[in-house]
């Protein structure tokens, strides 16, 4: 048994990620970003859904800039390129990805 909210604060504009669930088509990640300023961009090989569970965050999709919030979801098909562009101060994620 794991819980999710267990987990060690990284450094300031960094974040960790931890493992929860790992099969041949589905993978669970915690994902903990502590106050990022300098923005991350992403191309994930395969679809991927978060859902914010503490704190907030903005990200950019397609031009468009998603201001996500405890409970907020997102979808992120794959290949699609996202740009994480700043959280305020801790926000712990659960990310979802799916293989197909």
């Amino acid at each position: 048994m794991s819980n999710i909210f267990s987990y060690e604060v990284p450094k300031i504009d960094s974040e960790s990620f931890f493992t929860e669930l790992e099969d041949e088509n589905v993978t669970i990640k915690t994902i903990v970003s502590n106050t990022l300023s300098t923005p991350q961009t992403f191309v994930q090989e395969c679809d991927e859904w978060i859902v914010v569970l503490q704190g907030c965050a903005k990200i950019e999709m397609d031009s468009v800039t998603h201001k996500l919030k405890k409970g907020d979801t997102l979808f992120i098909p794959a290949g699609k390129e996202h740009t994480l562009l700043k959280t305020k101060k801790v926000v712990i994620w659960l990310a979802v990805y799916i293989n197909k």
